[in-house]
């Protein structure tokens, strides 16, 4: 998928996906589709309930964290933590950049491989979260 990046072996973040994208996912090797964005984020996107049906028509497991405001609680880096040790193959979360899924994949990883560790994997993904670095370090800790 050329708009898919990976951060490691087994996740890749994207910026918003057209739903017609969805259907070549598992022939790149994907099981998971995380979708980080609420609905109603901006007219043009699709409904979570449309991203669902196409994911599940794929063969793909489909789990919502909606990421709001750029506010990322304890419940919704568990969840991601949770849902990226559940899935048998890679994982493909998007947003409408790819920064939240990056983001969310930072903090949730940040205990197993360390703050510098996942701040070189996003910087090499194309994404600045040096900000978060403070959350990401309490994540670590």
């Amino acid at each position: 998928m050329d708009f898919a990046t990976p951060l490691d072996d087994k996740v890749s973040v994207a910026p918003q996906l057209p739903l017609a994208a969805i259907d070549a996912l598992p022939a790149d090797g994907f099981s998971t589709l995380i979708l980080n964005r609420p609905d109603y984020e901006s007219p043009d996107q699709p409904l979570t309930s449309e991203v669902a049906a196409r994911a599940e028509a794929a063969g793909l497991r489909f789990v919502q964290i909606p990421i709001v405001g750029g506010q990322f609680s304890a419940d919704a880096i568990d969840a991601f933590r949770v849902e990226l040790a559940a899935a048998d193959g890679r994982v493909l979360a998007y947003c409408l950049s790819g920064t939240r899924s990056a983001c969310l994949w930072a903090l949730s990883e940040a205990p197993r491989v360390g703050t510098d560790e996942v701040l070189e994997a996003t910087a090499r993904a194309g994404y600045n979260i040096e900000a978060l670095r403070p959350l990401i370090d309490a994540q670590s800790a």
